[in-house]
């Protein structure tokens, strides 16, 4: 029985070398996810310092995000066709490049294309690292393998949360972006050094032709992926509400001194990324994606609604308490989507179809700094908490029943 337990552990063993390509994968994020989240944690900056309206504000907060969306999928096309090494290190270069030409410029219509060039850039990792993640590592140990993959996002945005506002104080605008470029350009050499293409197997021959075209995809077969890119859409609207107005309000609504502020809100993203660890490996234990999927979004909306009971409340100590728990429970979710969409896919189309993911968050993610804004403005911060509640419950009923695999 033993000798079999060991012949099975060595069959879904990932080799050595995966876990490389997974921490490049990361590093390689997280730095694109610090530029994109880098104007969401100079609000406190421009409005209360400079007096900018906090819709203006959260426009520009949006703009990397909207550069994202531009080229998602164009850059998941090109890692199908070309592999993920080039794409990743030549997206992280351009990512660089951008924030450095962002750093003296002065005026907020040239900063604000800028960003959404140094987005659209950063792209790349997004769309090329999670097709590293499932040519690597074997379907057994991939849940675990894509929550430390999607532990990039919250790490970059810790990052952003603990460095952008000091830097902010003492050097402008500038400061940040330098920081972005300079890591950037860096982790852009590493990935170009350290990063090998995942093998692709054979081509399976067949007697009778594919039911489904290969020219149309996995999108003729069923709604699965369709269904998963509209969940994601959903449950993305809680994770940039409290990215991009998380600290803000801790600072002008509660109080909170800056610091202090930048403290939680980085520990939060930190929980988050160990949350997305926890239910990657959760989904490999149970067997499903789709099932620990439903739990989260059962979650959310329990999260925001008592987030904006302590915000009614002015419960300071316990608001900060509750944003870390709905900061974790809105990014559990990422690893579990982008897990199932890349086995749904198959690995002839994962690039685009991840590209379609994410699209389809940054999408959301685009409306939710000036949307959002607007709503604090006219409801303020607990009601519009409570309103954001409606996504994950409106995500529930769109939940595929079961989970679906092209390989």
């Amino acid at each position: 029985m033993s000798t079999h337990r060991e012949q099975e552990r060595e069959r879904t063993a990932a080799p050595p070398a995966a876990w490389r390509m997974l921490a490049l994968g990361v590093a390689a994020q997280a730095i694109g996810t610090l530029l994109v989240s880098t104007p969401a944690y100079l609000i406190p900056h421009l409005h209360l310092e400079r007096g900018m309206p906090l819709a203006e504000a959260g426009l520009l907060a949006a703009a990397p995000t909207f550069g994202m969306v531009l080229t998602l999928v164009a850059w998941g096309a090109l890692a199908d066709r070309v592999g993920e090494r080039w794409v990743i290190a030549g997206g992280l270069a351009l990512t660089g490049l951008f924030a450095l030409a962002a750093a003296p410029a002065g005026e907020l219509g040239v900063l604000a294309v800028l960003l959404g060039l140094g987005g659209a850039a950063s792209a790349s990792a997004n769309a090329a690292s999670g097709r590293v993640v499932v040519g690597w590592f074997p379907r057994e140990r991939r849940g675990l393998a894509m929550g430390i993959r999607q532990m990039s996002q919250p790490l970059g945005v810790a990052l952003a949360a603990l460095v952008v506002p000091p830097l902010a104080d003492a050097a402008g605008t500038a400061g940040p972006l330098l920081l972005a470029a300079v890591l950037a350009l860096l982790v852009a050499v590493a990935c170009a050094i350290g990063i090998q293409d995942p093998p692709r197997p054979a081509p399976r021959e067949s007697a009778a032709p594919s039911p489904t075209p290969r020219r149309l995809g996995p999108y003729r077969r069923d709604a699965f992926l369709l269904r998963i890119h509209l969940v994601s859409a959903l449950l993305v609207v809680p994770q940039f509400t409290l990215a991009t107005f998380g600290l803000v309000w801790l600072i002008a609504e509660l109080g909170w001194h800056p610091a202090a502020a930048g403290v939680v809100v980085a520990l939060s993203q930190f929980v988050g990324a160990l949350g997305r660890i926890g239910v990657g490996w959760l989904s490999d234990r149970v067997g499903s994606r789709i099932r620990v999927l439903r739990w989260v979004a059962l979650a959310g909306i329990a999260a925001m609604l008592a987030l904006a009971a302590a915000g009614a409340l002015a419960w300071s100590a316990a608001a900060a308490i509750l944003l870390v728990a709905a900061v974790t429970v809105s990014v559990a979710d990422n690893g579990l989507a982008f897990t199932s969409v890349a086995e749904a896919a198959g690995r002839d189309w994962s690039g685009r179809a991840l590209g379609v993911q994410n699209t389809g968050q940054f999408l959301a993610a685009s409306a939710v700094g000036p949307g959002m804004g607007a709503a604090i403005a006219v409801l303020g911060y607990p009601l519009a908490f409570a309103l954001v509640a409606l996504a994950p419950l409106l995500a529930l009923p769109l939940i595929p029943a079961a989970d679906r695999h092209a390989d």
